[in-house]
């Protein structure tokens, strides 16, 4: 089993930036891809950006240029960094991860408990 604690969420305003962090622990050395999805009230849950263990990445088209994934291994840490948050960012982010390098809901193994970002217009 593997266990995915986030953090880092909280109120920001529109423009502002955020960092979130999900640290991994549990039988971790077998996992490839990681990854932020989010969820928004009355919306289904989407994959925001993801990171292979050889550190290749994507964003949806929504975030890219504004988000940055990122992770180091040697603290089983993956990091969101979140600039030029928009009032549409809002929504539960939740860490994930899985054993093969594309992540998607249905290779998704392990999942954190979420973390909210709201971001004020």
């Amino acid at each position: 089993q593997v266990q995915l604690v986030e953090s880092g969420g909280g109120l920001v305003q529109a423009g502002g930036s955020l960092r979130l962090s999900c640290v991994a622990s549990g039988r971790i050395f077998s996992i490839n891809a990681m990854g932020w999805y989010r969820q928004a009230p009355g919306k289904q849950r989407e994959l925001v950006a993801a990171i292979t263990s050889g550190g290749s990445t994507s964003y949806r088209d929504s975030v890219s240029g504004r988000f940055t994934i990122s992770r180091d291994n040697a603290k089983d840490t993956v990091y969101l960094q979140m600039n030029s948050l928009k009032p549409e960012d809002t929504a539960v982010y939740y860490c994930a991860a899985g054993y093969w390098a594309l992540l998607d809901e249905t290779r998704t193994s392990y999942w954190g408990q979420g973390t909210q970002v709201t971001v004020s217009s």
